[in-house]
């Protein structure tokens, strides 16, 4: 690599590590909210929502297409973070 592309390289990498440092924000934000919707629910089998999930892909499908981003990236973004939050309010629940 050159020294100009390096030093490039570089730059980027600094942006995407800012951009990290936000989306670790907003996860947190996420996470707290995903906290307070546990408590309101009464029984395990109410942690997952089929068709709640379907609509959020459906949507972000969308979104994504519309901002020209690949569906693919972000569909396997949001179905890792939906049932990494499934698995989450799972551990909630026992502890209730």
């Amino acid at each position: 690599m050159s020294p100009e592309n390096k030093k490039k390289l570089n730059i980027l990498r600094k942006k995407l590590d800012k951009i990290d440092d936000r989306l670790i924000d907003i996860i947190k934000i996420r996470t707290n909210l995903v906290t307070e919707v546990v408590k309101l629910k009464d029984y395990k089998n109410q942690i997952i929502d089929k068709k709640r999930i379907s609509i959020i892909l459906k949507k972000i499908k969308k979104k994504s297409i519309s901002k020209r981003i690949d569906p693919q990236i972000t569909n396997r973004i949001w179905k890792n973070m939906i049932w990494s939050y499934i698995n989450y309010e799972r551990k909630i629940f026992k502890k209730k």
